[in-house]
């Protein structure tokens, strides 16, 4: 697979680039990705970017796709503050699949502008590891921009009982959702490396330092 990669160069003002590590990180809802986003920014000091809220602050008054979204789902998806309300915009969009395409295609070329214009910024700032969540990461093709892709596997299982106790869903709207969501053999077979986050979550950092350790990433 061909990978487009940025290199340790000298850009035009003669500033040097340091050599990065970007990891992108996925999977699907109730596995877990959120602990291991907290642990790579509290013991990698890793700068961690997620693409659910860039998205929603590109929907925000006076952001780049406010009036594009206003314009087209009309004043009733608005608050009484003019803001987007992110529930009544997703009760369309996820009722109508036409809709939905349309909001993805709108939002996810303008966080990844975003993404790339923040991978410069910190590159300049001298950071060494940046980590970029997002549930559709290799639809958007991330794996062009990251050094690695992370798939965070958890047992089924294991995921429905997280978001029964953590957002109260039923068991019914838990195999809704992951019936929508791609199935683990696409992520184990398209992603560098499958993070098994189904047992404690000292095994999870075990497996994380590890990973990192080959990449000669240290904690500190």
């Amino acid at each position: 697979m061909f990978r487009w990669k940025w290199t340790c160069t000298q850009d035009e003002t003669g500033m040097r680039r340091n050599n990065m590590k970007i990891i992108g990180i996925t999977g699907g809802i109730g596995s877990g990705k959120s602990e291991v986003l907290k642990f790579l920014g509290e013991n990698y000091q890793a700068t961690v970017c997620e693409a659910d809220k860039m998205a929603h602050k590109l929907q925000m008054s006076g952001e780049r796709c406010y009036e594009r979204i206003v314009e087209h789902f009309g004043a009733e998806i608005l608050d009484d503050e003019k803001e987007i309300d992110r529930k009544k915009l997703g009760a369309i969009v996820f009722a109508d699949a036409e809709e939905l395409q349309f909001l993805n295609q709108m939002i996810h070329p303008e966080v990844k502008r975003d993404f790339l214009e923040r991978i410069q910024s910190e590159r300049m700032k001298g950071t060494t590891l940046l980590v970029f969540e997002a549930a559709l990461l290799l639809e958007e093709h991330y794996e062009e921009i990251c050094d690695e892709v992370w798939y965070i596997y958890t047992e089924k299982s294991i995921r429905v009982q997280r978001l029964k106790e953590a957002r109260g869903y039923t068991e019914e709207r838990c195999e809704e959702i992951m019936q929508n969501q791609n199935p683990d053999e696409l992520f184990f077979r398209k992603c560098d490396r499958v993070i098994d986050n189904s047992g404690s979550l000292e095994e999870t950092k075990r497996q994380i330092k590890e990973t990192l350790e080959k990449m000669e990433i240290q904690s500190r």
